[in-house]
């Protein structure tokens, strides 16, 4: 389930469930299970009922039953009773799962968007096949092996049921092209496509680097450690780490992260359970990459799990500032048991606790499951995106950071300092415009049609110097008119920075991926914006005396 809120940009899509794909908080490593003989018995006993019920119903039930569905049914429903984390995924969900964790897939290699019930081509993966048979941005699919691929409720796994599959099989892809009055018939041949979690890292300024982490999946801590030495090569002396709406994933991609910040033998992050094999510590131990130097953790409602340990520690450590608003509050541990038909049991088993003292999670009710996914949903409603003062911590629950710093417990962790969202700007004409992909299908064609002019300008001239002139702005509401979307003049000039500005960032990533998207979007991005007058409040933090230090509280 999802729900849609207003943000001053972009509608942003709340994860009101932390991703089945992406299990956040995953422990690796095998486990040994045990139980005394009376726990077993009681097991055992349970069984047998279950089994001798589930005979009754196939043999003396009026119709027909599928028992396997029953089973299923039955295991969903128990997982129900335990926390919302806990979950069963059926063999067809596993390969989706085990594609967004382990970073890699196989297939055609393209990022796509349904746009009105059609496959559109947002890009073509840098040396995957796509791009080496010449299919391009903007190009709309249209057959897959001669089959009509257009179809009303297209969805994603419907996509990746008709592109994806094993390396060296070949498949046919017909595609309408702007300009092209017949489809044109591609060949390709699937091999094995990387999926990356580091979306952006490029340099803001002479001394400012960014890095923008999508989620803690296989790869994260390689791909950050390459993009940290890149901006490293060009004398970065600060950073802004974004983790905004990045769900988590692996843990220790995350504790890993965290080391490249901190020095000396520090606290990190620990797990504590009823089970004292599942109980752990983990603390820095290797040379990081950046221990010095200002540092700005970007957070936000969608920010969760790994993403949560990664921002707990810092601010703990008093390494960096938080910035941002309060994170999702997942910190309930899985350890994944996969079973004898190829389904997988992902149990809690554990939570994790911040280097004072703070659960990450945020508190939950048994069988009030409907409360907790509509968490955030509350949390708008009651106006904690809008305004600090809405906030209300658990006085009972205080903990203080290494220099003596007040932080709070209660579940997600509180940024330093708080960044409401902007809405000023938001009207029903620009939700249409989203709703409609106007903004994306114009781009991507803009893109297309101009890539050698845009390429001949350079990212950074681009980036400072392009503007959305009439021209384009009589192309880019004749669009909108054509895709029925009735013109409103006040409500246009109300949005229209926005609208500006996505255009322009999706043009930018039509072009140079999504290092352009964000170099270009971060320029009227709010809490960017404010994050780059915040370094020297970073400093300070950093540059702490350890004379001010206090006990930690418990």
């Amino acid at each position: 389930m999802e729900e849609k809120i207003k943000n001053n940009n972009f509608w942003v899509k709340i994860p009101i469930i932390v991703g089945l794909a992406l299990a956040s908080g995953i422990l690796i490593g095998a486990k040994m299970f045990g139980g005394t003989n009376s726990s077993e018995n009681e097991i055992m006993k349970n069984a047998r009922k279950f089994a001798d019920i589930l005979s009754i119903v196939n043999n003396e039930y009026v119709d027909t039953v599928s028992t396997e569905k029953l089973t299923e049914g039955a295991i969903v429903s128990m997982l129900e009773n335990l926390d919302p984390h806990s979950q069963y995924i059926p063999i067809k969900d596993m390969a989706m799962a085990k594609t967004q964790l382990e970073g890699n897939f196989e297939g055609v290699g393209i990022e796509f968007h349904i746009l009105k019930d059609t496959i559109m081509v947002v890009a073509p993966i840098s040396g995957g096949p796509s791009e080496s048979v010449g299919i391009k941005s903007g190009d709309k699919i249209i057959e897959v092996d001669d089959k009509k691929a257009c179809k009303a409720g297209l969805t994603n796994n419907d996509v990746f049921g008709m592109l994806r599959g094993k390396k060296g099989t070949k498949v046919k892809i017909a595609i309408s092209r702007r300009g092209m009055s017949k489809l044109l018939t591609f060949t390709v041949t699937r091999d094995k496509i990387p999926t990356f979690s580091v979306d952006a890292s490029y340099m803001v300024d002479e001394i400012t680097g960014y890095i923008k982490v999508s989620r803690f999946s296989a790869n994260t801590y390689i791909e950050f450690k390459e993009a940290l030495g890149k901006l490293k090569e060009k004398s970065v002396k600060r950073l802004i780490l974004d983790l905004r709406d990045n769900p988590g994933g692996y843990m220790d991609r995350a504790t890993k992260m965290v080391d490249e910040f901190l020095g000396g033998n520090k606290l990190i992050v620990y797990t504590d359970s009823k089970e004292e094999r599942y109980d752990s510590k983990y603390f820095a131990d290797v040379p990081g990459d950046f221990e010095k130097g200002a540092l700005i953790i970007l957070v936000n409602e969608g920010s969760a799990s790994a993403s949560e340990i990664v921002s707990g520690a810092i601010q703990d450590n008093d390494r960096g500032l938080v910035v941002g608003r309060r994170t999702f509050g997942k910190g309930l541990v899985q350890m994944p048991v996969p079973l004898n038909d190829g389904s997988e049991l992902r149990i809690t088993i554990s939570r994790y606790y911040t280097p004072s003292g703070r659960s990450i999670q945020k508190p939950y009710a048994k069988n009030k499951e409907d409360d907790y996914n509509m968490d955030l949903v509350h949390r708008y409603e009651k106006g904690e995106f809008f305004s600090a003062d809405s906030i209300k911590f658990d006085q009972k629950l205080k903990y203080y950071t290494a220099m003596g710093r007040l932080v709070f417990g209660g579940g997600g962790i509180m940024p330093d300092v708080f960044i409401p969202r902007d809405t000023s700007s938001y009207t029903p004409y620009l939700a249409e415009l989203y709703n409609k992909s106007v903004i994306r299908e114009f781009s991507l064609n803009y893109s297309s049609e101009n890539k050698k002019k845009l390429e001949a300008m350079g990212l950074k001239t681009f980036a400072s110097q392009f503007k959305m002139d009439a021209a384009i702005e009589k192309d880019f509401l004749n669009l909108a008119k054509a895709s029925g979307v009735k013109f409103n003049e006040k409500e246009y000039l109300k949005s229209k920075t926005i609208i500006s500005n996505g255009v322009k960032s999706f043009i930018a990533r039509g072009i140079w991926q999504n290092e352009g998207f964000y170099t270009v979007y971060n320029q009227t991005d709010e809490m960017f914006e404010k994050s780059m007058k915040l370094f020297g409040e970073a400093e300070k933090i950093e540059r702490a005396d350890a004379s001010l230090v206090k006990p930690k509280t418990k």
